[in-house]
């Protein structure tokens, strides 16, 4: 059933995203996860669109194993917004 809101709207009205408090979640308890997440939020972060943003602060919701898994390549999310924010996270490192 449609709510008469369309997903733009969603996002415009969202309530706009700490990043001190998402720098503070880019520290994990694996090194592999800080070198990766810090610089991107540091460096990149401010650069996405809205949407984007939101798919990286729902990423450092996730739990360590599943990151390392991922930002290593061992696997890959099932969720595709945020496999497309691990490759934008990589594409930022690799040669």
């Amino acid at each position: 059933m449609a709510t008469g809101i369309n997903v733009n709207e969603q996002l415009e009205n969202t309530p706009p995203l700490n990043k001190a408090k998402l720098r503070f979640h880019c520290r994990r308890g694996m090194l592999e996860l800080d070198v990766l997440l810090q610089p991107f939020c540091d460096e990149v972060f401010d650069t996405l669109p809205l949407a984007q943003q939101q798919t990286f602060a729902r990423l450092l919701d996730q739990e360590d194993p599943d990151l390392f898994g991922w930002l290593m390549q061992h696997s890959r999310s099932e969720d595709a917004q945020l496999q497309a924010m691990i490759e934008i996270i990589l594409q930022r490192v690799q040669p």
